[in-house]
């Protein structure tokens, strides 16, 4: 992630942005990406979940 590099356009400057950001994109590696060793996310591998997360489904999980 360009989050973590200091020199980038993308460094978070506030923690809580930083925070909200990292979380957002464990998100979507374990619950929204399907993997290609796997052919299905993380999240489905370990029982967590039945489905792939769409990007509607997690930003409801924010409100």
């Amino acid at each position: 992630m360009r989050r973590f590099a200091h020199l980038t356009n993308a460094f978070s400057r506030n923690a809580e942005n930083h925070a909200a950001a990292v979380t957002l994109y464990f998100m979507w590696y374990h619950f929204g990406r399907v993997h290609q060793t796997l052919r299905v996310t993380p999240a489905m591998e370990a029982g967590v979940s039945s489905h792939v997360r769409s990007e509607e489904e997690t930003v409801a999980l924010l409100s």
